[in-house]
């Protein structure tokens, strides 16, 4: 039987192979993309709504040179097939390097000086920080209804990156609707880290008493969270457990009683979730991984890049798509779900 010449020798169609190379496409600049579930949920979700898009993942070593991040941009701006990106690890860096080639920063870009989302709208380069937005989405998720009332409760971060920054800035300007912790304790092994989100803070007014504190070592983090108070939120924004091994807590640390656990990361080894998951029944906590801050990241990246009025229809279309593709070995939510009703 002759071959066909519309296929090459891996057996994709050269028609194919030639819609591929005009098909619109989006940047996801990180650190270990392929690892990410994203790669297989995002065609599925390019077909859902449409898009007939293509994700290209773009690895950069932590802290790069900023000539780095201006290629990238650069590519983005000058490509009219690529329509943006999404930024996880290098959004602050990224901006830092790249500011001058964006035409447009939105109001939390401006406030949190850092951009995880990029879009090319009419040719205008716009940079976004939609972390405030998906972390505050996020955070509904994972606190109930009334906790930051019920107590005098306190959020210990241990990581000061961007992640610490978007988390910060939503309490604070959500603090008078919806309540707020007393206490925002930050935590880095970096001083330019934490002089970096006090600065920040700074700018915004808001009743939460926040405290700064560089941490050179895990036991120095379990002595601040011996301090917390019952029904006390515990982050994990170190990117420890994820991108690199380990946990900014010993495996002695106790987590507060009823409390928060929230581990950032949806993938990778985790230890300090497993920390967490350790304790959960004795000491009635609840314990949250990344996941769904992960998806309301994303959408709220492809909504902007692309366009699109992300209702909540919308959002639970794709939830369950990308439910589907999600590892069981990942489905990492624990409740104690007694401990949860009598919490408050």
């Amino acid at each position: 039987m002759m071959t066909s010449p519309l296929y090459n020798s891996a057996g994709k169609s050269a028609e194919r192979m030639k819609a591929d190379s005009r098909a619109p496409k989006i940047y996801f600049i990180g650190v270990t993309t392929q690892e990410s579930s994203i790669m297989n949920i995002f065609p599925k979700w390019s077909e859902l709504l449409g898009l007939d898009a293509q994700i290209l993942g773009r690895d950069v070593p932590i802290q790069s040179s900023p000539a780095v991040y201006r290629r990238i941009v650069r590519q983005i701006r000058e490509d009219p097939r690529l329509m943006g990106a999404l930024v996880t690890t290098h959004k602050i860096d990224l901006l830092r390097a790249c500011h001058d080639l964006f035409d447009e920063l939105d109001s939390y870009a401006r406030i949190c000086d850092e951009v995880s989302c990029i879009a090319k709208v009419d040719g205008r380069l716009k940079g976004f920080a939609k972390d405030p937005i998906s972390s505050g989405l996020a955070l509904e998720h994972v606190v109930p209804v009334g906790h930051w009332q019920a107590g005098e409760r306190d959020v210990l971060c241990l990581g000061s990156g961007g992640a610490a920054i978007a988390i910060s800035v939503f309490l604070a300007e959500q603090s008078k609707i919806r309540g707020s912790p007393r206490r925002l304790i930050l935590t880095d092994i970096l001083t330019e880290r934490l002089d970096a989100i006090r600065k920040i803070i700074d700018k915004l007014d808001a009743p939460i008493q926040f405290e700064y504190h560089l941490t050179r070592n895990a036991a120095e983090n379990d002595a601040l969270m011996r301090n917390l108070p019952d029904g006390s939120m515990v982050i994990n924004a170190t990117g420890l457990g994820k991108d690199r091994p380990g946990s900014p807590l010993t495996d002695g640390a106790d987590f507060p009683q009823n409390g928060l656990v929230w581990e950032l990361n949806y993938r990778g080894e985790r230890k300090f979730m497993q920390q967490a998951q350790a304790q959960a029944r004795e000491r009635r906590l609840t314990v949250e991984d990344g996941w769904v801050y992960f998806l309301h990241g994303w959408t709220q990246a492809i909504a902007e890049i692309f366009q699109i009025q992300l209702i909540d229809e919308t959002f639970h279309r794709l939830d369950e798509a990308a439910g589907s593709l999600r590892p069981s070995s990942n489905r990492s939510r624990y409740e104690d779900h007694t401990a949860l009703q009598d919490r408050n």
